[in-house]
C-alpha cells in the first residue's frame, strides 16, 4: 500500500501560479503511474494530469494543457503539479493518486489516494 499526502493548496488570484506537491510513502516501487485529479463543488471528480513511473510520459486534460506541468522526483518519492495562469474554474479540491496498474486518465485504475488539498482561485 502507498500513502499519499498533498500540500501546497491555497487561495490565489486569477492569473497567478501555484505548485502542489504530493509525497508518497510505503511501497513506492509498486507505483506504475501517478496522477492529479480535482473535484469542484457540486461536480464529479475529474482527471487533471498523469505521469508514468520514469517521468518520461505525461498526459493532461484539455482544460489545463499548456498551463499545468506535472513532474516527479523518484529519489524523493514526490510528485508536483505546477499550475500557471490560474483561472477561477480551476478552483477545486486537488487529489494526488497512484496506480500500480496502468498509465491512465481513468480514476478506476488508481488504488491509492491522498486526502486532497484545496485550491481556490479568486477573480
Amino acid at each position: 500500500q502507498v500513502q499519499l499526502v498533498e500540500s501546497g493548496g491555497t487561495l490565489v488570484q486569477a492569473g497567478g501560479s501555484l505548485r502542489l506537491s504530493c509525497t508518497a510513502s510505503g511501497r513506492f516501487f509498486r507505483i506504475h503511474a501517478m496522477g492529479w485529479f480535482r473535484q469542484a463543488p457540486g461536480k464529479e471528480r475529474e482527471f487533471v494530469a498523469v505521469i508514468n513511473a520514469s517521468g518520461g510520459s505525461t498526459s493532461y486534460a484539455d482544460s489545463v494543457k499548456g498551463r499545468f506541468t506535472i513532474s516527479r522526483d523518484n529519489t524523493q518519492n514526490t510528485m508536483s503539479l505546477q499550475m500557471n495562469s490560474l483561472k477561477p474554474e480551476d478552483t477545486a479540491l486537488y487529489y494526488c493518486a497512484a496506480s500500480s496498474i496502468a498509465f491512465s486518465r481513468s480514476e478506476a485504475y488508481y488504488t491509492s489516494w491522498g486526502q486532497g488539498t484545496q485550491v481556490t482561485v479568486s477573480s
